[in-house]
């Protein structure tokens, strides 16, 4: 095993899955693991870069967030608004969604074509006391096709 790698003693959290690595580090997440909130977080991102019909074994899984870049802006926020919302909601019970927004990213290099951010805000669906935690945000890039 490599030197500082994770072991199941160093999960703390009932809620972890492997680290993702990150965008532009390739290898980054191997041997680490995300636990809590960052599993969450983590999990939201998967759902929401997922096309729906890319898993095989659960085909409605995903968010097809890529088929509003080329609708017209008022079409496309409401409709990824729409998609953000019904995804996370069926596949992320952990999650209760305070708000989604998506907005186009402005670029003055005509050569990237059009890009949106969604801001997603949830807070963890907890019982008790608890439940009035911290508000998380989770935000995403859809590239252009």
């Amino acid at each position: 095993m490599p030197a500082g790698a994770i072991t199941l003693a160093d999960i703390t959290s009932a809620d972890w899955s492997l680290a993702l690595d990150q965008p532009g580090d390739p290898g980054s997440g191997i041997g680490n693991v995300v636990q809590g909130v960052a599993d969450v977080n983590q999990c939201i991102q998967i759902i929401l870069t997922t096309p729906k019909g890319s898993d095989p074994l659960r085909p409605t899984f995903g968010a097809d967030l890529w088929k509003f870049l080329d609708a017209p802006i008022n079409a496309a926020i409401s409709a990824i608004v729409t998609e953000v919302t019904t995804a996370i909601t069926q596949w992320e019970p952990r999650v209760k969604l305070t708000s989604v927004t998506a907005a186009p990213i402005i670029d003055s290099s005509a050569q990237s074509g059009a890009r949106m951010s969604v801001n997603v805000s949830w807070r963890l669906q907890l019982t008790g006391a608890a439940a009035a935690g911290p508000s998380q945000q989770t935000v995403i890039v859809i590239p252009a096709p």
